[in-house]
């Protein structure tokens, strides 16, 4: 799935660092978009980070990318970095 050719529609959720910036890139990208997604601290969130090391078989890269309830990637950029 091509994060940077998304299409509306999709719900879109991030597990990130709040000093990554990687995930502020990906933020900065759907915000551009006018594309509506949701942040969870997974960092600082011990919830969130457990979900996150769940839905990524333990990659605690970020940010970590789901959309429509399936992990998709974790990282930012070509090539991914987080």
């Amino acid at each position: 799935m091509d994060l940077e050719r998304l299409e509306p529609g999709h719900r879109v959720e991030m597990y990130e660092s709040p000093a990554c910036p990687y995930c502020r890139q990906a933020r900065e990208h759907f915000d551009r978009r006018g594309y509506p997604y949701t942040v969870y601290d997974a960092q600082n969130d011990c919830a969130h980070r457990a979900k996150m090391l769940d839905l990524t078989a333990g990659d605690p890269t970020v940010p970590a990318i789901v959309v429509d309830g399936v992990y998709v990637k974790s990282g930012w950029g070509s090539p991914p970095r987080g």
